[in-house]
């Protein structure tokens, strides 16, 4: 489903309208942006953490979520805010390290809590990394502090914002399965009838409580493509 289009009345515009029935006048397009970008933002939010072994992207982005950045001498922490066309990084997934022999490897992600000695003290002889620890979503310590300065010597794999929509937009469609489209629209007019206080609201809520279960199922089991394992479970007797 496109953002707009005022020829055939099919895009989430126009069918947004056409739910609430009101004009460009009554509830203009930069409501409809708004009300769509707040929906990719659950979209994004659920697609993200309903399965962390399938890395979820909006496909309207034109790069892949990977990055490079310098390794640093003497800096252990580094940031990741925003990839290279300015979208928000909201997960780190992997970060790999260029070796001296010019080949990247995987570095081992461990966790704070689980070093026995005071942080200032563990792995405390600059060197070449071969750990991190997520600070945060976006932010990373390296183990050892790196000794020497790499162009490019840090490479990492993230999760990040979704693409959104400018008022401007036609023929865009949301960067997610195209089953999942009609929810835009429905959240679109759910917002509108919240606004202008529709007849249809009570209509319109239902819809979107069912809009979201559908994206929420789509999500739990689209990576057919893996083998799932059925765990056993011991009931007892006593």
């Amino acid at each position: 489903m496109v953002f707009s289009d005022n020829t055939n009345n099919t895009g989430i515009v126009e069918q947004t309208r056409a739910m609430l029935r009101v004009d460009a006048t009554q509830y203009p397009t930069y409501k409809i942006v708004n009300s769509v970008n707040n929906y990719l933002d659950t979209v994004t939010g659920y697609a993200i953490g309903a399965d962390r072994n399938f890395q979820w992207d909006d496909s309207n982005h034109t790069k892949l979520p990977i990055g490079t950045t310098d390794l640093t001498a003497a800096q252990s922490d580094y940031s990741f805010l925003t990839d290279e066309q300015g979208n928000s990084i909201l997960n780190l997934t992997r970060i790999d390290i260029l070796d001296p022999d010019g080949s990247y490897r995987k570095l081992e992600l461990i966790d704070q809590e689980n070093i026995t000695v005071a942080l200032d003290e563990y792995e405390s002889t600059d060197g070449l990394p071969d750990k991190y620890d997520k600070i945060a979503d976006n932010i990373i310590r390296l183990y050892p502090t790196p000794a020497t300065t790499v162009s490019a010597g840090l490479k990492f794999y993230f999760q990040r914002s979704a693409s959104y929509f400018d008022a401007t937009d036609t023929t865009k469609s949301p960067g997610v399965a195209p089953l999942l489209h009609r929810g835009f629209m429905i959240a679109a007019a759910y917002d509108g009838a919240l606004a202008l206080g529709t007849q249809n609201l009570q209509a319109l809520s239902t819809e979107t409580e069912k809009e979201q279960f559908k994206m929420k199922k789509y999500f739990e089991v689209r990576n057919t493509d893996m083998n799932r394992r059925m765990t056993p479970f011991a009931q007892s007797n006593r």
